[in-house]
């Protein structure tokens, strides 16, 4: 049974990106733009149903829910070829129409009065679910609408489905020459929200996306919004592959975040694409996770007639620091996590297993200290990102302490009723930030575990004065509200590790 995912656009940015994934659904599953299957594509064994559903005269409606705060985007989706794919029940628009001004704090304003009606849009599409498994976000975090009404929407959904799985993909900005003066801000408050409220983000970085559309055989020089934007909804589809095309692992949104994320707070995934052609022949994805700058969803594109593509060379050419959709130079101390190498199409198991051999014997990954080299690779029948995070938020923050030492644009917040009585949670944010970018840099240490465990394990001394008698409780915080089984069992296996001779007793 495939286990269902609802779209939640948020934005400007959230919704050109979602309209052009959902064209991109359409023509890998042979749907048309009214939602009708085409004749040729009834024999498919692929799942529909993950981002679909069907109506009463049975065409195809995506999970879809398309909010914004002001109309032109939407507008524009309204008056395209796919106008009849979407459920008009499932897209908000303010009745101001003002938009959020590029004003967290107004996002965030806004959410609170219009969430009975958007999560009455969810709720819709939750109980029209057999088995939901989560959310995905798509939104930007330097705007308004995106950052500040994601951010409510965000926290709101964590309340109200603990036991969900919640993905975004969040488009980092331009830090050197961003159009929004109040950016650093919007995205430290927002980032503070994907810090405790997310399991796992998909940084795209616009800086590394404008860098490639230009370096790139794909897209010239000049490329628009438009042009890196299909780049992105060309990622997005690509990482769900496996979930529309099950092959024999990663069926599924947990088992791939569970394979590349084995610590919750350490959740930000980063991509890679190469190389890039008019074509768009899919080839390989590949998901990683590390400390340098975030896991990594990597993507291959097969070239036309330069060369024969090999499976040693896409994911050799994955692990290049310039094939990254992030704009961060890794250290000498850089280090993955854990890998996942999506494999689309006629491969052979046998040169899958040659290469990951090449990988090993030549060392051309480089793994945390604490943990095992995790190299996974999953074969699917259809057409995700690698990494360097801290240095990521470190020049966000950079930005946002040279703007709060000024107090500069406060005014502008202050507006709001969030902040009418002091500005603390900006500093509240500020301090969730650092203490993420800290994470990543302690998993580059071999005292990981050490680290981790000291932050989050509890030990009661019981009468017993013996060390060996002693009970430890481990008392589940936030990063378990999705109640991975996997996260609870890698903090015992840790906690075993130093307390070899002490009970351990879980509580939620």
């Amino acid at each position: 049974m495939p286990r269902e995912i609802v779209s939640v656009q948020l934005g400007q940015c959230g919704n050109q990106i979602g309209s052009l994934f959902w064209q991109r659904l359409c023509a890998e599953h042979g749907i048309n733009k009214d939602g009708i299957l085409e004749e040729w594509a009834t024999e498919g064994g692929d799942r529909k149903d993950v981002f679909f559903y069907q109506a009463d005269d049975e065409h195809y409606i995506p999970r879809a829910i398309l909010v914004d705060l002001e109309p032109r985007v939407i507008n524009t989706i309204l008056s395209s070829p796919y106008r009849d794919l979407y459920n008009p029940e499932n897209i908000f628009l303010s009745k101001e129409g003002g938009g959020a001004g590029n004003n967290w704090a107004n996002g965030y304003a806004s959410g609170e009065r219009c969430y009975e009606e958007v999560m009455e849009m969810i709720d819709r599409e939750a109980e029209g679910s057999d088995s939901l498994e989560g959310f995905m976000m798509m939104h930007s975090i330097a705007g308004g609408t995106g950052s500040g009404m994601g951010s409510y929407l965000l926290e709101r959904l964590n309340d109200k489905f603990p036991k969900k799985l919640l993905q975004t993909y969040s488009v980092f900005p331009n830090q050197v020459d961003g159009d929004v003066v109040v950016q650093p801000y919007n995205s430290v408050l927002t980032l503070k929200r994907l810090v405790n409220n997310a399991d796992s983000v998909v940084v795209l970085d616009n800086a590394a996306l404008q860098r490639l559309s230009s370096e790139g055989g794909a897209l010239s020089s000049g490329q628009s919004f438009d042009q890196t934007n299909q780049l992105v909804s060309t990622v997005i589809s690509a990482s769900t592959q496996t979930l529309r095309y099950p092959g024999y692992m990663n069926n599924d949104l947990v088992g791939i975040i569970a394979s590349l994320i084995p610590t919750p707070r350490c959740h930000f995934l980063i991509t890679s694409y190469t190389p890039f052609m008019s074509d768009m022949i899919d080839k390989a994805s590949f998901f990683c996770n590390s400390p340098d700058i975030i896991p990594h969803l990597m993507r291959d594109v097969q070239a036309r007639s330069v060369r024969k593509t090999t499976v040693l060379d896409v994911m050799r050419r994955l692990l290049q620091p310039k094939n990254r959709m992030v704009s961060a130079i890794p250290s000498k101390s850089s280090c993955y996590i854990s890998i996942l190498n999506i494999i689309q199409g006629d491969v052979d198991p046998s040169d899958v297993h040659q290469s990951l051999l090449r990988i090993r014997e030549r060392q051309l990954a480089s793994f945390i200290p604490w943990g095992p080299a995790s190299i996974q690779v999953a074969l699917t029948r259809k057409s995700p990102y690698v990494t360097a995070s801290h240095r990521l938020f470190k020049r966000i923050l950079d930005q946002f302490d040279r703007l709060k030492r000024r107090n500069a644009f406060m005014d502008q917040y202050r507006k709001e009723r969030m902040f009418e009585h002091g500005l603390e949670e900006f500093d509240d944010s500020r301090a969730t930030v650092e203490e993420t970018m800290n994470e990543y840099k302690a998993c580059e240490s071999p005292d990981y575990i050490s680290y981790r465990c000291r932050e989050l394990a509890t030990v009661k001394a019981l009468a017993e004065p013996d060390p060996r008698h002693w009970t430890l409780n481990v008392w589940a915080q936030q990063e378990f509200h999705t109640g991975w089984a996997r996260g609870v069992r890698m903090y015992r296996v840790y906690l075993r590790l130093l307390f070899p001779d002490t009970i351990l007793i879980t509580q939620f």
